[in-house]
């Protein structure tokens, strides 16, 4: 008979598993690749992290309610475009002004939200009100969606944008970039919202049984519904954030990045069954991948390394979540 003790440590392992193994990796590697242990490294491993991470958030909130969105990369790519578009100076841009200068960032990252936000609804619509297969009708989103951007730009890209809004990419605190924060602290607030409020946790219980949420009287489709909102306003934050990097936008925007998060989620402990997930241990996931990315740079390896081992986590990350379900029942 396990002791409630053992039990609670073992759970809490079970919860962590990711940041022990974030912990093991950046150890190995500090020792290991010459040059790697610097803050300047880890900083630049937090700057990397802020696309995959950002929409990490919306695709883990999304799975944990037991549906998948493919969408998020090409959101991300459409809502950066339209930024680039409306405020750039160069290419495609009209370089729109605002008076006093600064309101280009709220109005701007309202614009970034709303494009995400009005995908993500229509996603919904089609789920939720039509009874359609999430994977399908989100599929259709990403290539629709990667056209729009091709539509709007004429495949010309948009840059040069104004120095108010590149503020957020060249000042840091503490080595890193205010983006890297902006995406910190909304990984931070969803987590709350994920484990602290009723959202939240009828979130959890829908993904573990709708029907049983729906019986205790969860409205499931309206949750549902607005979970996929989220999820597309939240890959519009991650656009947001990704023009103000490049100073800009590109038809090709982004692309591969909704592979790299698909590994983050999985890595970072989010069960595929729906109804289990923690969004910090998501962005150990991000932080883990983007530090074997560093290390396979520092030591000039192929880049090609990085999509293997990536390939090889995720199918390990699975069956860790097997593992970890099957360890639970026995606890239980």
């Amino acid at each position: 008979m396990i002791s409630t003790r053992h039990r609670a440590v073992i759970e809490f392992v079970l919860d962590h598993l990711v940041w022990f193994i974030l912990i093991a990796v950046v150890a190995l590697f500090s020792f290991t690749v010459p040059s790697y242990f610097q803050i300047g490294i880890f900083a630049n491993i937090v700057e990397q992290s802020t696309f995959v991470a950002t929409l990490a958030i919306g695709l883990s909130l999304l799975i944990i309610a037991g549906y998948m969105d493919l969408s998020v990369e090409s959101v991300m790519a459409l809502a950066a475009m339209v930024i680039g578009i409306l405020f750039a100076k160069s290419g495609v841009g009209l370089g729109l002004t605002l008076t006093p200068a600064w309101l280009i960032v709220p109005v701007s990252l309202a614009i970034a939200l709303a494009v995400g936000a009005v995908v993500g609804a229509s996603n919904a619509f089609f789920v939720v009100r039509l009874k359609m297969n999430a994977f399908i009708v989100t599929l259709a989103a990403y290539i629709w969606g990667r056209g729009l951007v091709v539509a709007l730009s004429g495949g010309r890209s948009a840059q040069e944008l104004p120095a108010e809004l590149r503020f957020l990419a060249i000042e840091r605190f503490l080595s890193v970039p205010l983006i890297a924060w902006v995406s910190i602290a909304a990984t931070l607030a969803f987590a709350f919202i994920l484990n602290k409020t009723p959202f939240g946790r009828h979130l959890l219980l829908v993904g573990g049984n709708a029907t049983a949420a729906y019986r205790a009287g969860i409205r499931v489709d309206r949750l549902t519904a607005t979970t996929f909102v989220l999820a597309g306003a939240i890959a519009g934050l991650a656009g947001w954030l990704l023009a103000i990097r490049t100073s800009g936008a590109t038809a090709n925007l982004g692309v591969g990045m909704l592979f790299q998060t698909f590994a983050a989620v999985v890595i970072g402990g989010v069960s595929l069954k729906g109804g289990v997930g923690s969004l910090t241990g998501v962005y150990a996931g991000v932080l883990l991948l983007a530090s074997i990315q560093t290390a396979i740079n520092l030591m000039g390896m192929p880049a090609h390394f990085t999509q293997l081992i990536q390939g090889g986590m995720v199918l390990v990350a699975v069956l860790l979540d097997t593992v970890k379900i099957a360890i639970r029942k026995k606890l239980a």
